[in-house]
C-alpha cells in the first residue's frame, strides 16, 4: 500500500543536476505544472494524488521527461510494468502496425493475434500449465485464479472446501475478492463482511512475518483458526510480497507444494509483478524449484499495455462451458500485438539474464547502504531488479513511513525517479528499474540513493 506524498503543491528550490541520464533545472514540482495538477486533484478522486509530483510528458528506455526540460533515471518501471523499457521501437511498431492493420477490437470472438499468444505463453509456462485465459488487470487474473479454485475445491468436496489461504501483508488487488484475498487489514476495512472462507496466514520473509519461517507455522495457523486441511480449495501467494520485495524460503515452498498435492488444493502463484525476468528468472517461482497449478501474470507481459493472463492446468482452465468466462476485452489485438514483441524482446535482448546479472550489482549495494544506517533500516529484500528497503523507527521495528516518504522525495528532486513508498505501513522504498538497466545506469541510481539517505537520515 503506498503512503501519499507531500500533498503541498509548493514548488521547492533544488540544486541543479545534469548528468548524462538526469536533469533537474527546476524546481520541484515545476511552477508551471502546478494548475495541471491542479486540474486532475479538481476532477480525480484524491486517491489519484499520491505520488511524487512529476508530470510525465514522455518516455524513453529508462528514462522519464516531462515538457520543462527535466529527465529521471527511471527506477519505478511505471509500477514495474516497462521491463523491456519504455516504449520500446520494436514494440511501438508492433501496436502502430496493429492499429493500421485494421482490427483494435474483436471480444471473444477468434483471431490469429489471439491464438498466437496463447500458445506462445503456454510454451513459456511449465510443462503441464497448458491453457492460458487472457484478461485486462493483474486484479481480475486473480479474481478468476480463486473462481477457478473454488469451483475445484466444490467438484471435489462439496460447499465446504471452499477456504482460500493467502498470506499477511499480500497485495493482489483492489477489487472486492482480490482485496479479500489480500492480507492488509487497511484496505479491507470497507467491506466489513469479510468472507469467512478467505484466511490468512503469516508470510514467512524472517522479519514482518516473525522469525519463524518453517512450514509448521502455516499448519498452526490454520489450526489456531479453525481451518480443516481438507476444506481448503486453494491456497495463493504473491511470489514475493509485492511492496515489501519479500521471498520465502525455498524449503517452505517445497513444503506448500506437496501440502496442497496431500490435500487437493489448488496452488496459486500470483506473478503480476514477479514474472517475465523481473526476479533473474522468467518465472519468480522458479526460485523455489515448484511449479504451481495456477499462474496469474500481467505488467511485463506486455511493458505497457493493459493485459494480464491466468495460465494453468487444463482440468482447471476448462471447469466452465463456452461462454461462461469470458472478458470484455480479453486478447485485445492491439495489447497482444504488444505483448508479442514484448516476449520478443526479452528474449532477443536477454533481459532475463541481464536481470539477474544487474541484482548481483543491485541487492549487495543496497545491502551496503541499508547497513550504514542499522537504527533505520530494518531489512533489505529482494532478488534480481526488484527490491525494497524497510525503513523503521529507531530502537525497533515499528515502520516509518515519513522518513521513507522523504528518502523518495529527496530522490525525484535528484533525478532519480520512484513511486511513493509502499508495503508494510507504507514505510518500503521500492526499487524496480526497466529490465534494461545498464551497469552504468544502475551504479548511478545506487549513488543517487546514497546521497539521499546520506543527506535525509545525516
Amino acid at each position: 500500500m503506498a503512503v501519499p506524498m507531500t500533498q503541498e503543491l509548493v514548488p521547492r528550490e533544488v540544486p541543479p543536476v545534469e548528468t548524462k541520464y538526469r536533469r533537474i533545472q527546476t524546481p520541484i514540482p515545476v511552477p508551471e505544472s502546478i494548475p495541471i495538477l491542479r486540474q486532475l486533484r479538481r476532477f480525480e478522486p484524491r486517491s489519484m494524488s499520491g505520488q511524487p509530483p512529476v508530470v510525465w510528458d514522455r518516455a524513453e528506455d529508462c528514462q522519464v521527461f516531462d515538457a520543462w526540460g527535466n529527465a529521471w533515471l527511471d527506477w519505478s518501471s511505471g509500477v514495474l510494468v516497462t521491463g523491456a523499457g519504455h516504449n520500446h521501437p520494436k514494440i511501438a511498431k508492433a501496436m502502430l502496425g496493429q492499429i493500421e492493420y485494421g482490427l483494435v477490437h474483436n471480444y471473444c470472438f477468434p483471431s490469429q493475434l489471439r491464438a498466437r499468444l496463447t500458445q506462445t505463453l503456454a510454451e513459456l509456462a511449465p510443462e503441464g500449465l497448458g491453457k492460458v485465459f487472457l484478461l485486462t488487470t493483474g486484479a481480475e487474473a486473480v479474481e478468476c485464479a480463486v473462481k477457478l479454485a473454488r469451483t475445484e475445491g466444490r467438484r471435489l468436496g462439496g460447499d465446504e472446501k471452499i477456504t482460500i489461504v493467502t498470506f499477511d501483508g499480500a497485495f493482489h488487488g483492489r477489487t472486492l475478492g482480490a482485496q479479500m484475498a489480500g492480507g492488509i487489514p487497511a484496505l479491507k476495512d470497507w467491506i466489513v463482511n469479510l468472507d469467512p472462507a478467505m484466511v490468512q496466514v503469516p508470510f514467512p520473509d524472517g522479519f514482518r512475518g516473525g522469525p519463524d519461517t518453517s512450514f509448521d507455522v502455516f499448519e498452526r495457523s490454520l489450526q489456531q483458526q479453525g481451518v480443516a486441511p481438507d476444506r481448503v480449495a486453494g491456497v495463493m501467494t504473491e511470489t514475493y510480497q509485492g511492496g515489501n520485495a519479500s521471498f520465502a524460503p525455498a524449503e517452505y515452498m517445497q513444503k506448500l507444494r506437496a501440502w496442497c498435492d496431500e490435500h487437493r488444493a489448488v496452488l496459486i502463484f500470483d506473478e503480476v509483478q514477479a514474472g517475465f525476468g523481473r526476479t533473474g528468472k522468467y518465472w519468480g517461482f522458479e526460485h523455489y524449484g515448484v511449479v504451481p497449478d495456477l499462474i496469474c501474470c500481467g505488467k511485463g507481459v506486455t511493458s505497457g499495455m493493459p493485459l494480464s493472463a491466468v495460465i494453468g492446468r487444463s482440468e482447471l482452465m476448462d471447469l466452465y462451458p463456452p461462454g461462461s468466462m469470458t472478458s470484455t476485452h480479453t486478447g485485445n489485438p492491439v495489447c497482444v500485438a504488444a505483448s508479442l514483441a514484448n516476449l520478443e524482446v526479452i528474449a532477443e535482448e536477454d533481459l532475463v539474464d541481464n536481470a539477474r546479472e544487474m541484482g548481483e550489482i543491485l541487492q549487495p549495494e543496497l545491502r551496503r547502504i541499508g547497513g550504514q544506517y542499522p537504527g533505520h533500516v530494518g531489512a533489505v529484500h529482494g532478488k534480481g531488479l526488484v527490491a525494497a528497503v524497510h525503513m523503521v523507527k529507531p530502537g525497533g521495528s515499528e515502520p516509518d513511513a515519513e522518513l521513507a516518504g522523504r528518502i523518495v522525495l529527496r530522490c525525484v528532486e535528484k533525478g532519480l525517479l520512484m513511486f511513493a513508498p509502499v508495503g508494510y505501513a507504507g514505510a518500503s522504498i521500492k526499487i524496480s528499474p526497466p529490465l534494461t538497466m545498464t551497469e552504468e545506469l544502475l551504479r548511478e541510481g545506487i549513488g543517487v540513493l546514497d546521497e539521499a539517505m546520506k543527506e535525509v537520515i545525516g
